[in-house]
């Protein structure tokens, strides 16, 4: 524990006493990142880039903090991954809907922030592009039980023919 500040000395003073007295101490040897450049040192920051940084150190969606139009036409961009979650085709309508809902509902608020030019999203293609996308994902995790079972099974027979070799 570090003793009090002595009311003779300024504080400034006293942090570099206590840092060279760590240093002799070897407090700031084998530290992780030692010998390595500070990441972002020489690129210009603006007033907000520290809260970027904490943003993404601690993986938040920054989709949450867009303003309402700027979040609807995110939304919008990614639909296509949304829906291939969806199992069932009322599930994959019943979020379209939604997405349309609050589409009509944000044109029919007052605007805030950017100028919200988000169209409605039209129901068939989208059902239609995940139809075809839930085939496509169904047929890869086909190949890949085939090729996980083909594993298997060369290495149920490479571990029989390794008993037969013992015993033989």
């Amino acid at each position: 524990m570090t003793e009090r500040k002595p009311s003779n000395m300024s504080v400034p003073d006293w942090i570099e006493q206590q840092i060279r007295a760590a240093q002799a101490q070897g407090a700031f040897e084998n530290l992780p990142g030692a010998g390595k450049p500070i990441p972002g040192l020489g690129q210009p920051q603006h007033e907000l880039a520290w809260v970027a940084n904490y943003l993404r150190r601690e993986n938040v969606d920054t989709a949450e903090l867009l303003p309402p139009a700027l979040a609807i036409a995110k939304e919008v961009e990614l639909l296509r991954e949304r829906l291939v979650r969806e199992r069932a085709e009322e599930d994959a309508r019943a979020v379209v809907d939604d997405l349309n809902a609050r589409i009509d509902a944000a044109h029919a608020r007052p605007q805030i922030g950017p100028v919200f030019r988000v169209k409605l999203v039209a129901v068939e293609p989208a059902i239609a592009q995940w139809r075809a996308d839930r085939a496509a994902l169904a047929e890869i995790r086909r190949a890949e039980r085939e090729a996980q079972q083909a594993r298997a099974g060369a290495a149920d027979r490479a571990a029989r023919r390794r008993w037969w070799r013992r015993t033989g």
